[in-house]
């Protein structure tokens, strides 16, 4: 089983920066597509973004698209959110998760997901 454990969460300004970590438990953990959601209070949890097992592969949600930056380091199994021009409503729990997708596929949906992290909370204030 894959513990996801995040870190990096906190409160920003808008238009600053955060670096989410997520590292997993499992040796298996490059073999497989990784992904970032978020939850707002009130609000379904959404997809972020995605990375293929290699990291040759992204894919953003049109919200996040060129102000985060998804990526991973598979020897430290550990992947980022790099978050920069945050706004206020970015504001929520971010959660790492990890897919069964493996080859040079991505995933954009929870369905294909089956580990998850405890998420970590985001605030960014105006």
């Amino acid at each position: 089983q894959v513990q996801l454990v995040e870190s990096g969460g906190g409160l920003a300004q808008a238009g600053g920066s955060l670096r989410l970590s997520c590292v997993a438990s499992e040796r298996t953990f490059s073999g497989y597509a990784m992904g970032w959601f978020r939850q707002a209070p009130g609000k379904d949890r959404e997809f972020v973004a995605t990375i293929n097992w290699s990291g040759a592969n992204t894919y953003y949600a049109s919200s996040v698209k060129g102000r985060f930056t998804v990526s991973r380091d598979n020897a430290k199994n550990t992947v980022y959110l790099q978050m920069n021009r945050l706004k206020p409503e970015d504001t929520a729990v971010y959660y790492c998760a990890s897919s069964k997708v493996q080859g040079g596929r991505l995933a954009a949906r929870s369905r294909e997901y089956d580990y998850w992290g405890q998420g970590t909370q985001v605030t960014v204030s105006s």
